[in-house]
């Protein structure tokens, strides 16, 4: 019982690892993650 406790939890951690990868590389959050990166770089000290 506890083995395909832990093969379930797996399987949902991979898919929810898939999902976030899905979310972080589609284009609009590329773009948002890149103006922040560059918003960051420029601001003065």
């Amino acid at each position: 019982m506890v083995t395909s406790e832990y093969a379930m939890g797996i399987i949902a951690a991979v898919g929810f690892a898939l999902l976030l990868y899905k979310v972080v590389t589609s284009g609009q959050v590329q773009a948002e993650l890149q103006a922040i990166v560059k918003k960051a770089l420029s601001a003065r000290m």
